[in-house]
């Protein structure tokens, strides 16, 4: 095959079309087992799945693509060479709002912009050398995938798990629609820049909080996910124990229940707050203050709930002219709304003990507030320090707690409030339900209608998919309304109930939903009787490995655990976690700052791959850092990376094939090859590839100064350690690694050439270090036969003059032989 590359550009990768056809027609990549292929699957316990976060089609393939999809590819070959059934699939995120505004700019409909950037994507991956098993190609825009989206919404809706609710949401005024919380970047839409409102919407919500104990609990199953991800779900989740305790309110007949973590601090209250925008708020307030609060609230609206629960945010707040009743003293206690405060945390309002949360104490400091101390740690009294204390310690100024610790403190008080029928034990979380509701076209349109006598109406099975109207609609309609509101024809109806006039619901599936279940469709993407194949499913899952960036570390991953979980209790999964093992991967950087057009720090990933090749490209991302760490690019260096992958050709080209009977060479250099591939081995398995990729560029130079050695001509060591090289290099730059083996005279693939095989006695020392020490102390350290017998061992000891001078007699009293690495001595 001839060099498309030159020396300073690829690493001679070969011509690529050559080797992607070679590759297609031996079927290199393809999974046995998969529906119609004709092959035996084999044991479950020699499969091996593993799924990378499926890309989004915004364009090209950019430098973060090239940094993940080669740590999984680099996975998938790996264990292929080790002989697993490896299934690599592909598929496309397709649906979202940055397809809608693109097309929106360009005049075009979402799907042709989307379909034309999935072709391009994918001709992307191919040349960029991806293992991916291509028959399990899916995209989440196609409707054979989305009406199994509907499918998802209808049982859950059967099972009481889906609701539809006013809630306050975070709006984008230019591009019409509600965001998820992490869409919001300091107050502004992170796709436009336009500054996100607070707004009260009627939505749909997935009942996920009904699997919050499940979700903590399971994680006792993920032993193998990165500990900080399971940190950061475990907050996310934030399961609060304590106790729900009734406050009258003075002037009104209402009381208002809120629930606190710390019940033991009730004597300490000194003043009760309300979240600025909840209806509470509005309800409480006095009409002196009804303005001063429509102004606040409006303002807080503006903010998005991360920013409100800022420690280092200013407190700020508005006097609602009403006074609750502490229970348990008969305390006044001022009421105040005020922004650090959630509607939708509790029942969004709290009482404030400002000597025990710092929150508190910053309000009372700026509200000229009392601060009682209930809790003696030990600590300065927070009214004159300005630092709340959190810690335990025994009660004070408590009545009859005075003297318990927390926890009995915390016990008494909630039997009490319970007795007097004033509070009673509660446990609480911070995750919130799944807000999934979008007004926008480009998703999968929710499967519920609405009429006027008989209310919501789910969208019978049989009537699956409700199809995206394809004509008849406004992208960015201006009235406002969402896109299908303006798709007459397809919004109005008959209900399926009744048989009268009804309206099919407008708005479409949060992008979450497509991308919460997607990993169980790959091994039958055409499975056309349910969302997935059960013998595929059976065959193949719960994911081995999931390969992807850690900020998807809590929505995403949290979805996609939640809905695992609800399919395993309708019967239709055998597992309920849907994945066993999680790579994240870290960002890659430019000058220490994150890639993008206002910094101007973008670098073209098509420029580097024609510059450097895709191997070249390849091995530098992962010889970088470990998988997990972020990678600077203008800290690596492509060329390095090209100028070993030409010394690796150029070796494998002075070996060539093996001819005749080649001296055995050198028995050291066997040793060091066999021992390096053992490392290469072991650190392929953890991932480590940066330091495998050290090891193969000591394997390089190893059997380069042997055959220099030699004249030139490959002795049998050599040879062996040669192909050994192509081999595991081809899990990391596949190209080049294909035109070496080639060079060495072996038919194609290496891909199927198997891992290479290490003689295990190669691999144990001739010689090892034993540690002599005489009355536990270390006297000496002799380099001595591995095999060496505990006879001659004890000799060469009583021989040695660091040790004969410690034995007053000449003889130890006793000696401890452990062959061949320590002695020890007793005089």
């Amino acid at each position: 095959m001839t060099s498309i590359h030159s020396d300073a550009t690829g690493g001679h990768a070969g011509d690529i079309d050559a080797w992607l056809a070679t590759w297609n027609e031996r079927k290199v990549f393809e999974a046995h087992g998969l529906p119609g292929d004709g092959t035996e699957p084999g044991p479950r316990s020699n499969n091996r799945y593993l799924v990378s976060m499926f890309p989004y089609p915004s364009g090209d393939l950019h430098m973060g693509h090239a940094e993940v999809y080669p740590i999984s590819d680099a996975a998938a070959r790996y264990l292929a060479l080790k002989g697993h059934n490896v299934l690599n699939p592909i598929g496309w995120d397709s649906f979202g709002l940055p397809a809608e505004n693109a097309a929106l700019k360009r005049g075009l409909n979402p799907a042709d912009w989307t379909y034309a950037n999935i072709e391009v994507q994918a001709e992307g991956f191919r040349r960029l050398g991806m293992s991916f098993d291509w028959r399990t190609r899916l995209h989440t825009s196609d409707p054979d995938y989305y009406r199994w989206n509907q499918w998802l919404f209808l049982k859950l809706y059967e099972h009481d798990l889906v609701y539809r609710s006013k809630a306050p949401v975070n709006w984008c005024p230019n591009d019409r629609t509600v965001l998820a919380n992490e869409q919001v970047i300091q107050g502004k839409c992170e796709r436009c820049g336009a500054l996100v409102e607070r707004r009260e919407l009627t939505q749909w919500f997935f009942k996920i909080t009904a699997y919050a104990q499940r979700l903590l609990d399971d994680m006792d199953q993920l032993g193998a996910w990165p500990h900080d991800v399971l940190v950061m779900q475990r907050n996310w989740i934030g399961r609060s124990t304590g106790a729900y305790v009734d406050f009258a309110i003075e002037d009104l007949d209402e009381t208002v229940r809120i629930f606190t973590s710390r019940p033991d601090t009730l004597f300490g209250a000194t003043f009760f707050v309300v979240a600025a925008d909840a209806a509470l708020a509005g309800r409480l307030v006095t009409d002196e203050h009804r303005e001063q609060l429509a102004q606040y609230a409006a303002a807080t609206r503006s903010a998005t709930d991360i920013d409100r629960l800022a420690s280092n945010r200013p407190k700020t707040g508005v006097f609602l002219g009403r006074y609750a009743v502490n229970p348990v003293n008969g305390d006044r206690l001022p009421i105040y709304a005020a922004d650090y405060v959630l509607s939708d945390y509790g029942t969004g309002a709290i009482m404030a003990v400002p000597a025990h949360d710092q929150r508190d104490l910053d309000f009372a400091r700026a509200m000229d507030l009392p601060v009682r101390m209930v809790v003696d740690t030990g600590e300065e009294d927070p009214a004159t320090s300005g630092v709340a204390t959190t810690g335990q310690g025994k009660a004070i100024n408590s009545s009859f707690l005075d003297g318990m610790d927390v926890e009995s403190a915390k016990a008494a008080i909630t039997a009490d409030l319970q007795a007097r029928g004033l509070g009673e034990a509660a446990t609480i979380y911070r995750l919130r339900d799944w807000l999934i509701s979008r007004q926008r076209y480009w998703g999968t349109p929710i499967p519920m209608i609405h009429c006027e006598a008989c209310g919501l109406v789910p969208v019978p099975e049989d009537q699956l998919p409700v199809k995206l109207p394809e004509s008849g609609f406004e992208l960015r309609p201006s009235s406002g309304v969402p896109p299908l509101a303006t798709a007459t024809e397809w919004v109005n109806v008959e209900c399926p109930t009744c048989g009268g006039p009804a309206t099919r619901d407008v708005d479409t599936m949060d992008t979450f939903v497509d991308s919460s279940w997607y990993f169980l469709r790959f091994p039958n993407p055409d499975y056309a009787e349910g969302p997935f194949d059960p013998e595929g499913v059976k065959r193949w899952l719960p994911v081995d490995d999931y390969i992807g960036g850690k900020e998807h570390a809590i929505l995403h991953l949290l979805y996609a655990r939640f809905v695992t979980k609800f399919l395993s209790d309708i019967g239709m999964l055998h597992f309920n976690e849907p994945f066993r093992r999680l790579t994240n991967q870290g960002q890659v950087i430019m000058n220490g700052k994150s890639m993008s057009k206002s910094l101007g720090n973008l670098v073209n990933l098509q420029e580097q791959l024609a510059q450097y090749g895709p191997d070249g490209v390849r091995v530098t991302m992962m010889f970088a850092s470990p998988p997990e760490d972020d990678i600077d690019w203008a800290d690596v260096s492509p060329s390095g990376s090209v100028k070993w992958l030409n010394r690796v050709n150029r070796l494998c080209t002075d070996v060539g094939p093996a001819t005749g009977d080649p001296a055995p060479g050198d028995p050291q250099v066997r040793r060091s090859a066999h021992r390096l591939v053992h490392e290469i081995d072991q650190l392929m398995e953890r991932r480590r590839y940066n330091v495998a990729i050290s090891r193969m560029m000591e394997l390089t130079s190893l059997l380069r100064k042997a055959l220099d050695a030699s004249s030139g001509v490959a002795d049998a060591a050599v040879h062996e350690g040669a192909r050994a090289l192509a081999v595991v290099l081809s899990a990391i730059a596949p190209f080049t690694a294909e035109e070496c083996w080639q060079r060495l005279g072996n038919a194609p693939s290496v891909a199927e050439a198997g891992w290479p095989k290490v003689d295990p006695d190669m691999l144990i020392d001739s010689v090892v270090t034993c540690v002599v020490q005489v009355k536990g102390k270390v006297q000496a350290r002799l380099e001595v036969p591995a095999e060496i017998s505990a006879e001659d061992l004890e000799a060469l000891v009583l021989a040695t003059e660091a040790v004969t001078r410690r034995l007053p007699n000449g003889r130890p009293s006793r000696i401890v032989i452990k062959p061949p690495t320590l002695v020890n001595v007793i005089p």
